[in-house]
């Protein structure tokens, strides 16, 4: 009997496959050949008659327990919002995420928009449980910040020809681009790590390593600029500086990984989740299981080579531009981290979330010509310790080029003292939320340690879809 042949006898269908093991269990015992064709219908009728049956008890208890658990009330957790400007779609998502079984807290941060599953500003924290598209299709996606020793009056002036160099270092530093690599990848120990850990991390790690050290597309950059320093947490002197900010993960290698675990939680998950076009994307892996274990490592491999790749941008342009590093920063923002929450170990998913416990440092980006902000966590356990990830956009990428001209950003660039030698026009301001808005609605969760002044952007330029 195949599956669609069950369901027409009455079968649940997250119950099939209990039901496949008992008929063929039922044939193995020399059970005629009509019998489970003629018991399954009265089985998933009245199930507890058959509890002490020898060949359907399994099926009978699938089908009781089934039945108790989409009898049960359906219980959302509470979430916190910070922020009033975040669209509809965004919170239906996350209060979608408070509906699943797994859920024990969640929380939206003031840049959320709509995304996949979870909205992109959506933290969740969940009991035993991996939610493949509540990390993202970018895993580890990350934010890095280096202070040279530049003069900085250097990208004050920003003039062209004196700066060429630094422009040159940003050109030649990276590539950008979706699938861009190198035909001589760099060395890193990142690649000595066991990449034979899931089939999918096996077949991806020659592609892995051509992409280290590239950009990607969409709202990914590697931009100079002027950072002010505050105070002196990291270990410098509170002042102006030269910074170079760079924003990429784990390029295709990392999408493939999600896009592979994604369909693995789909295939897995109840009924009422796989069929649901607003909670599909929510499928979860049980932590447990094989396939969340795989998922586990792959992600955490995924976390170490966003890491080297950004580490080898920022050694490749501060190298051509003759640079000296002061001090750095850095931090994901696609991720799933184990932490303990009211007591209980969880698995905390932050998409477009920055880590804010207390006393994480992190960078928290405006736009193309927008203040950026190094921050250190306060441990707000309201937010699951988290804050927002840049300042979020406004409009989608397709509205943002309908709705915009670069003539008219032009100007805008240039009062704001930023020269970009290439970017998306669904990249410019205006789709973007106010940073300076999105600081103040998340002042409770974050310190503000220095701000940072974009100068010299490069991005992709081709107006493609971002990775994350």
């Amino acid at each position: 009997m195949n599956k669609k042949q069950l369901i027409q006898l009455g079968i649940p269908a997250d119950c099939v496959a209990v039901a496949i093991e008992c008929v063929q269990f039922a044939a193995q015992s020399k059970t005629s050949s009509d019998k489970p064709k003629r018991v399954l219908p009265k089985v998933a009728e009245t199930p507890e008659l058959y509890l002490n049956d020898p060949h359907f008890a399994k099926l009978a208890e699938a089908i009781v327990n089934y039945r108790r658990q989409a009898e049960q009330p359906e219980v959302a957790v509470e979430y916190r919002q910070w922020g009033s400007d975040i669209d509809t779609g965004a919170i239906e998502q996350i209060q979608d995420a408070c509906r699943l079984p797994i859920s024990v807290a969640a929380a939206l941060m003031p840049d959320a928009h709509i995304g996949y599953g979870l909205p992109i500003g959506g933290v969740l924290a969940c009991n035993d449980a991996l939610i493949p598209y509540a990390v993202g299709v970018d895993i580890a996606c990350r934010m890095k910040m280096t202070i040279t020793d530049i003069d900085v009056d250097l990208v004050i002036e920003n003039h062209p020809q004196r700066c060429g160099f630094l422009d040159a270092a940003l050109q030649k530093g990276t590539l950008f681009g979706t699938g861009k690599s190198y035909a001589n990848p760099f060395e890193h120990a990142v690649m000595d790590e066991d990449w034979n850990i899931t089939a999918v991390t096996r077949t991806n790690k020659d592609r892995a390593w051509a992409q280290l050290g590239t950009s990607g597309s969409g709202n990914h950059f590697v931009e100079w600029g002027e950072i002010e320093l505050f105070t002196s947490d990291l270990g410098i002197d509170a002042g102006r500086y030269v910074a170079l900010l760079s924003h990429s993960g784990s390029r295709g290698t990392g999408a493939a990984v999600c896009q592979r675990y994604s369909d693995i939680a789909r295939n897995m998950a109840p009924h009422r989740i796989r069929d649901d076009k607003r909670l599909r994307h929510l499928a979860w892996l049980p932590f447990g299981s094989q396939e969340g274990q795989e998922y586990w490592q792959a992600m955490n491999l995924m976390g170490k080579y966003a890491s080297a790749n950004h580490q080898i941008i920022h050694q490749q342009v501060t190298r051509l531009a003759g640079a000296s590093t002061l001090a750095s920063v850095e931090n994901h923002h696609n991720f799933a981290w184990l932490e303990e929450l009211n007591g209980e170990q969880v698995f905390v998913h932050r998409k477009g979330a920055t880590p804010a416990g207390l006393g994480d440092l992190g960078v928290i980006p405006g736009s193309m010509a927008d203040s950026a902000y190094i921050v250190c966590g306060k441990g707000n356990l309201d937010s699951i310790n988290s804050a927002s990830h840049g300042a979020g956009r406004r409009m989608s990428r397709q509205a943002a080029m309908n709705q915009f001209k670069w003539s008219e950003w032009r100007n805008h660039l240039a009062h704001k003292n930023v020269r970009l030698l290439a970017g998306g026009l669904d990249e410019v301001p205006g789709a973007y939320k106010n940073i300076h808005e999105v600081m103040a609605a998340q002042a409770d969760l974050v310190e503000v340690l220095g701000e940072f002044f974009p100068r010299i952007v490069m991005m992709c330029g081709d107006g493609s879809r971002a990775e994350d």
